[in-house]
């Protein structure tokens, strides 16, 4: 049995990122539980996140509740409702009508360009500022 819920647990999206607020590593699993894990070592709290990710499925499947469909296997349709505000969606159209493109080639060029993760902070062990590229 345990081997089967490390193979479903390697499924499920692991968060382990460092929160400014709190001053250490936070650790989540949005698929399956709303709360997580903490500590001042990254790879200790992905561990201790791994293991609560583990037990929750254990816990889901001994309940005989089903499983949430995982991110990494979960099928997407390329569509969904973006809400920019009235100001933002104005100066999209705008640059659309100049650039001769259509709303929606304006929008995918602006969200595939890189998005700077946040900064961290002078209290974060790593210091490094990471760029996360388009998928």
């Amino acid at each position: 049995m345990k081997t089967n819920t490390n193979r479903l647990a390697s499924h499920y999206v692991k968060i382990v990122e460092w929160s400014d607020e709190d001053r250490c590593f936070v650790g989540r699993c949005p698929e399956l539980f709303g709360g997580g894990c903490h500590g001042d070592d990254e790879v200790k709290v992905y561990a201790e996140l791994t293991a609560l990710v583990e037990e929750a499925i254990e816990d889901r499947l001994a309940g005989g509740d089903p499983l949430p469909i995982p991110l990494a296997t979960k099928k997407f349709s390329g569509k969904f409702i973006f809400r920019p505000g009235p100001e933002l969606h104005k100066a999209l159209c705008i640059r659309a009508f100049r650039e001769g493109k259509s709303l929606n080639e304006v929008c995918i060029e602006a969200i595939q360009k890189p998005v700077p993760a946040p900064p961290r902070s002078a209290a974060s062990p790593k210091g490094k500022k990471k760029v996360l590229q388009p998928v």
